[in-house]
């Protein structure tokens, strides 16, 4: 089965040799998402749930790019610096994840990427999330 590589301008671009995305078999696999702004390549400043939605802000954006969202996500993973951020995060996670939340895991690093506090990558279905496009 041939892969296709998503791209959004929306989200940051990426910062090595790897896709924003990729859909391959109706699913499209999100690379994982720090809050980096887009316009700007920078870290944004701000507590855990400011940064976490500027993650699921840039995933959002690949999903759209790609023909999914946020209700086609099936399985998620989280990365966190610090696990007493664990409350915060799943608060404003909640936010965009609707009446049916994806599987989800939640893991303590202990570092990412620009000292962000959160990275969020996921699995979502690709079209009306019934049959594989």
């Amino acid at each position: 089965m041939p892969k296709t590589p998503v791209h959004s301008t929306d989200a940051p671009q990426a910062i090595g040799p790897y896709s924003q995305a990729i859909i391959a078999n109706g699913f499209i696999y999100c690379s994982g998402q720090t809050p980096l702004d887009p316009a700007t390549g920078q870290l944004i400043e701000g507590d855990i749930a400011t940064q976490t939605r500027r993650v699921l802000d840039n995933l959002d954006a690949v999903l759209r790019a790609a023909g999914s969202s946020f209700s086609q996500v099936v399985k998620t993973s989280v990365f966190l610096v610090d696990m007493a951020d664990f409350a915060a995060m799943n608060a404003a996670y909640a936010d965009y994840m609707g009446n049916t939340p994806p599987a989800r895991t939640t893991i303590g690093v202990a570092a990412l990427p620009r000292n962000a506090r959160v990275e969020i990558d996921c699995i979502a279905l690709i079209g009306d999330g019934n049959q594989p496009s």
